[in-house]
């Protein structure tokens, strides 16, 4: 007989749920020996590949609170890794562009997220970490775009 317990740790959004947390943890362990959480490494990253991009677009596509992105955002800038600037189009929006120190450590992070990465997936063969990411791409394309 299947306790309520036992059943509810064998749905695939439980199973799925809980790699994921553990992945994130791992990912989150690594890019700390670089100063980042998991916020900061995003925003940066989105500063790489959309700057200059304002403080308000990076908010939008990250879906995180303006009020948060300005203290993410006072972060990174005082370790150097982020400049604002005024924006060249409208000077009253600050524009954000990633320092080359901003580039290093975003390569740097990116190394730590794919070696923990590997570390979470090592359990499996090289086929079947193809397979699984085939798996969740195909249920992530799946979900509706969010609201």
């Amino acid at each position: 007989m299947t306790s309520d317990l036992q059943r509810i740790q064998s749905l695939p959004t439980w199973l799925v749920g809980r790699v994921a947390a553990r992945g994130r943890d791992m990912v989150a362990d690594a890019i700390a020996a670089e100063g980042l959480k998991l916020m900061h490494h995003a925003v940066l990253a989105a500063t790489a590949e959309y700057g200059p991009v304002t403080q308000a677009d990076l908010a939008r596509r990250l879906a995180v609170d303006p009020k948060d992105m300005v203290g993410i955002l006072n972060h990174l800038q005082e370790e150097g890794l982020v400049l604002r600037a005024p924006h060249p189009s409208d000077r009253r929006k600050n524009a954000v562009t990633a320092t080359p120190e901003g580039t290093a450590v975003l390569a740097r992070c990116g190394a730590l997220a794919e070696a923990a990465n590997s570390e979470l997936l090592a359990p499996l063969t090289p086929d079947e970490q193809k397979q699984l990411m085939a798996l969740l791409t195909r249920l992530h394309e799946a979900a509706p775009a969010p609201a």
